[in-house]
């Protein structure tokens, strides 16, 4: 599923996002209050991270703005600020949460969690995605093709959620190290190469027709089951 992280201070969005993608989450990051409404417009996101002191536009005016065009869309708002007249404004306007920083990752984690299991289904938006014969279902983290069930790790899991999102679309290596490692990540790297062997491979031994074509000097892209 995909959360969308809104937070200006580097060092704390870079963290949430290599833990959650680490979860199997896909992860989009703003870092400005006013651009945030935008990039909620173009990821669509499950869930959205909201810091409370932002540039450009605060966490406040930013809940405003979000709840008149996604009112069931789940808010966490993190902040730095403990005050109780804070926490009521923030749930008040319709946070659906609110953590005070420091807070530890394992419980932000199952917050999250929570919360995207009580979200109801809102418009067009599934909560699995269908390539062919295979089957990922983002709630109960499982995958299926062909033969059966396939065990997968957090990242292969977040690596073919990530494909299956942008179907027929090329994606070249530094997109998919963005999307599914996060921007630290080296690009010199070859673990998307690396992680897409091992995805065919499990896919392939649960009898899958291998889907995941490699564009040349491009990238990789979820081809049409044939």
């Amino acid at each position: 599923m995909m959360i969308l992280i809104v937070e200006d201070e580097k060092l704390i969005s870079s963290f949430l996002a290599k833990g959650l993608r680490a979860e199997g989450y896909a992860v989009e990051i703003v870092d400005r209050g006013d651009t945030a409404i935008d990039r909620v417009r173009q990821v669509e996101p499950d869930l959205v991270l909201l810091d409370v002191l932002l540039p450009g536009a605060d966490g406040f005016e930013v809940l405003g703005q979000l709840r008149a065009i996604e009112p069931d869309l789940p808010v966490i708002m993190l902040t730095a600020r403990g005050d109780v007249d804070d926490r009521v404004r923030g749930l008040d306007m319709g946070a659906t949460d609110y953590m005070v920083k420091p807070f530890a990752f394992a419980e932000l984690t199952a917050r999250i969690r929570g919360h995207l299991r009580n979200t109801t289904t809102r418009g067009p938006r599934a909560d699995s995605l269908e390539a062919g014969p295979l089957h990922l279902d983002l709630l109960t983290r499982e995958v299926s093709a062909g033969n059966g069930p396939v065990a997968l790790s957090a990242r292969e899991f977040a690596l073919l959620a990530y494909l299956m999102r942008h179907p027929g679309q090329v994606l070249s290596r530094q997109q998919i190290l963005d999307g599914v490692w996060g921007y630290t990540f080296d690009p010199r790297s070859n673990i998307v190469d690396v992680y897409v062997r091992y995805l065919r491979k499990k896919l392939a031994a649960a009898g899958a027709p291998d889907l995941l074509a490699t564009v040349r000097g491009m990238g990789y892209r979820l081809a049409p089951a044939r």
